[in-house]
């Protein structure tokens, strides 16, 4: 014990020599006062269309700096009680509030929660970045201590109030007054003052005009920890919705599109403050367009969303909302919500995959899956029909037997490879589109079959260069990834275009070919249009916020409308492009027309109950034929038997395809002529008759 106090006391003299000499060495090295005034932390950034049109320059708004004495004492309680309420004991770090932290951390299995001081913000805003690495935050601490040893309480508070960040660009407490109150910060007021001293948390999550509840709901915490601190009344009574904001001057929905491409710089650029330009793909006439595309066709009450992407990802319009000002929340890249039909995309890529075909025959009939019965929309069933049909009239009965053949994991799996980033449930109603996804995947997706089934990565950033001309980032196009075969991108094309044509998305055609598909969730809350056309595909929500029921709102009519609108002015000056449906089936698919493949009267064979494979020309002998793969038998079989091919139909499947009932034994097939392997789903490819699932 002796030896161990020994050492923990020399470990600790020597810790404590090390960070003194650390602090004092920092202190020497920082800037004066003057200097630290006159230091701006942030770039201003020139945001350019893909044509080189100025569209936004966001920077900082410092406004005018306030001496310390000038600062109201409202702003100074304000900023202290939810920041820093220890910020005149400490000297520069908060051992107390750091050990209760830990505390917390410790006690609730939870991650510690953010102890910065004011005076650590200051120099993590004047010096450092927002990493969260400890060799990050120990540096904090020592400038921090070095800051307290330089400069005094005052001068730290007024280069924090006239520095930090409240969000839309301002800087400093002046620039927020003005931009939020119309008036200087020496004239705020005390609601006035929660409210700006909320928003340093999360500026962009509590802007009041962004969102004005969430902003009032903060500033009402400042307002009870200020009352807890004694630094107002008890007694007092502070309104902080009644504080007036200033008119936001109109802006336009571009901002959705720069909010989700410009926080990506983080990861594209080099640490720098220098001003830069960022070129992007948006194109001004598109977005327009698409801005009008919603705003017209979106029902009453409901919000709007659409994504347009190139077909090398290039993001060529986006719109989040119907007013940018009213609310920035972006639902094209951040909702989550169902898809509804169009989901049915990934069900019948799968089956296609499996092996089937768009002129396949399938039967549109009440089923029941695990205890699940799925109707279709108007409630009617059709009957027997091709995979065609059964797609371009959206039948839910069909995708849940697709589904439930192929496997509703297999499903899933599509989706994801597909880019679907959402968790994706593989209960039997995900094949109706249960599972919520964002409109800018879904809209990848589809993409992804306009690209001939080669993956599609969407971007908004070209390049960026620098105010002396130095290009520090340059977008490199990759190389799609095969995602499935020519032929099932083909053929699932060919279903996207009878859905326009003769199907659900009536409402979407244009004067040209058009692939796409319709969704609509139960009891109208979503509607979806997905599709592709000359090179652009293009997605579209329409739904609440709140996720209440739109009357009348269905993805073939409004969202169908509104694709329509802005797809006829994306493509207008495009060449018209016919679809690939031609189907280059592989091998295992493939029908044989040659004279061996038509048999010989006495090549006949059927397989029993037990697989195995009878000769009825030797009625009699019980001799039979070995399985395949276990001997010669295989030779007997020509070119195009694929042991690689999926697996054949499930018995399930082949009860329904000849009119049996499930679970019941079926009759002795009649024998057949020896032509080939059996094909996946277990139809007869050689011209015998084998109908889809029932």
């Amino acid at each position: 014990m002796r030896r161990l106090f020994v050492t923990g006391l020399v470990v600790g003299l020597l810790g404590a020599l090390f960070l003194g000499l650390a602090v004092f060495f920092s202190a020497r090295t920082l800037p004066s006062f003057a200097e630290l005034k006159a230091t701006q932390t942030a770039q201003t950034i020139v945001v350019r269309a893909r044509d080189g049109t100025e569209i936004v320059e966001l920077g900082p708004s410092y406004g005018k700096w306030i001496p310390h004495q000038d600062i109201p004492q409202v702003m100074k309680d304000a900023m202290i009680s939810v920041e820093d309420r220890r910020y005149q004991s400490h000297f520069g770090i908060d051992p107390i509030g750091l050990a209760r932290a830990l505390y917390v951390a410790v006690t609730d299995d939870s991650r510690v929660s953010a102890t910065s001081t004011i005076t650590q913000q200051l120099a993590r805003n004047l010096f450092l970045n927002s990493n969260r690495t400890f060799d990050r935050k120990m540096r904090e601490a020592v400038l921090a201590m070095a800051l307290e040893s330089k400069f005094t309480k005052e001068e730290i508070l007024e280069l924090y109030l006239n520095k930090v960040y409240f969000g839309g660009g301002a800087y400093g407490i002046d620039s927020a007054s003005r931009k939020f109150f119309s008036h200087p910060a020496t004239e705020l007021s005390t609601a006035e003052a929660a409210i700006i001293a909320g928003l340093v948390k999360a500026p962009s999550r509590y802007s009041p005009t962004a969102d004005t509840a969430a902003a009032v709901d903060r500033a009402q915490v400042v307002l009870r920890l200020m009352k807890e601190q004694g630094r107002i009344p008890q007694s007092a009574t502070i309104d902080p919705e009644a504080v007036k904001l200033k008119e936001q001057s109109g802006e336009n929905s571009v901002r959705y599109f720069t909010d989700w491409a410009l926080p990506q710089l983080d990861i594209l650029l080099p640490e720098t403050y220098e001003p830069i330009e960022v070129w992007t793909t948006i194109d001004i006439g598109m977005q327009r367009a698409a801005e009008t595309a919603i705003t017209r066709n979106a029902p009453d009450g409901a919000q709007g969303a659409l994504v347009s992407l190139d077909r090398d990802g290039a993001v060529l319009a986006m719109i989040g909302g119907t007013d940018y000002v009213e609310t920035n929340y972006n639902r094209a890249t951040s909702a989550l919500r169902q898809p509804g039909s169009s989901w049915k995309l990934f069900v019948y890529l799968a089956a296609l995959e499996a092996g089937y075909r768009p002129e396949d025959r399938v039967v549109d009939t009440p089923v029941t899956i695990d205890g699940w019965q799925p109707r279709n929309s108007g409630g009617g069933y059709s009957g027997e029909m091709d995979l065609r049909s059964a797609f371009a009239y959206s039948k839910n009965t069909v995708a849940a037997q697709l589904g439930n053949e192929v496997g509703f994991g297999t499903v899933a799996s599509m989706a994801r490879r597909f880019g679907i980033s959402t968790p994706v449930s593989t209960y039997p109603s995900m094949v109706l589109g249960s599972s919520e996804t964002r409109l800018i995947d879904m809209t990848r997706a589809f993409a992804a079959v306009s690209a001939g089934g080669n993956s599609v990565e969407p971007y908004g950033i070209v390049k960026v260069v620098t105010a002396s001309g130095e290009t520090i980032y340059q977008h490199e196009r990759k190389a799609g990834v095969r995602l499935v075969p020519d032929y099932v991108a083909a053929g699932i094309t060919d279903l996207l275009q009878s859905a326009v044509t003769n199907g659900t998305g009536g409402a979407a055609q244009i004067g040209r070919p058009v692939a796409g598909k319709t969704g609509t969730t139960s009891s109208n809350k979503d509607g979806y249009f997905v599709g592709f056309s000359s090179g652009v595909t293009t997605g579209v929500w329409m739904g609440r916020d709140d996720n209440r029921a739109v009357s009348g709102l269905q993805g073939g009519r409004a969202p169908a409308a509104a694709f329509a609108a802005f797809m006829r002015y994306a493509v207008k000056d495009r060449p018209v492009e016919q679809f690939n449906t031609e189907l280059d089936l592989p091998e295992w698919q493939l029908e044989e027309e040659d004279p061996f493949s038509l048999g010989e009267g006495d090549d006949y064979y059927y397989i029993d109950e037990e697989g195995n494979m009878i000769r009825p020309d030797r009625p009699g002998t019980g001799e039979t034929m070995p399985n395949p793969g276990e001997g010669d038998v295989m030779d007997r079989v020509p070119d195009g038997g694929n042991d690689d091919a999926p697996a054949a139909a499930s018995d399930d499947f082949l009860d329904r395809a000849i009119g049996g009932q499930p679970g019941q034994p079926r009759p002795r097939p009649t024998p057949i002529p020896t032509v080939r392997a059996q094909p996946p789903r277990g139809q007869d490819q050689g011209g015998q008759s084998g109908t889809g699932p029932g």
